[in-house]
């Protein structure tokens, strides 16, 4: 397994839609070894394929208590969602923001997992959150695509202000 290296805003993949796993063989298992490490290594709770320059379907999460259940979706898609919940969110490709976003509060979705069997996951709360967020990475779409234009100017100065600090 290797740390892939995160791409960061405003990088032109984050706002590619990702095409489609035709086939889930060893070459995608290791790209999801490999996010799976990725997303543990800087701490995330989940990570979107587009993140790490893969052009896929494919996002990953963890929102277990202890950190050590990851779950992969491939080709995931939303079956049902509902509610209304504002929670701060973060994102690894923007590191040091973090605002206030309204998404449902309750989703369900189908995907397929690592071996290509199907299954559906039900989250509420923050668990919903990641999922929705991982899903909009999948469809070129960044949280700060949500913020009204003052706020999104606001969150860039934010951003930009944390990356001369971190740098």
């Amino acid at each position: 397994m290797a740390v892939l290296e995160i791409v960061k805003y405003p990088a032109l993949i984050l706002r590619s839609k990702t095409q489609a796993v035709e086939k889930i063989d060893d070459d995608i298992r290791k790209i999801v070894d490999d996010m799976i490490e990725t997303m543990y290594a800087d701490r995330g709770m989940g990570l979107a394929a587009n993140q790490v320059s893969i052009n896929k379907r494919i996002f990953i999460m963890d929102d277990s208590d202890e950190q050590n259940e990851p779950l992969c979706y491939i080709n995931p898609e939303i079956v049902e969602q509902s509610g209304e919940i504002e929670l701060n969110e973060g994102c690894l490709s923007f590191p040091g923001l973090y605002v206030k976003i309204t998404r449902p509060n309750y989703v369900k979705v189908k995907a397929l997992d690592r071996n290509g069997k199907e299954f559906i996951k039900e989250a509420e709360g923050y668990g919903a959150h990641c999922i929705l967020h991982e899903l909009d990475h999948l469809n070129g779409i960044t949280f700060i695509d949500m913020l009204s234009p003052l706020k999104r100017k606001i969150a860039e100065k934010k951003l930009a202000k944390a990356r001369k600090i971190t740098l």
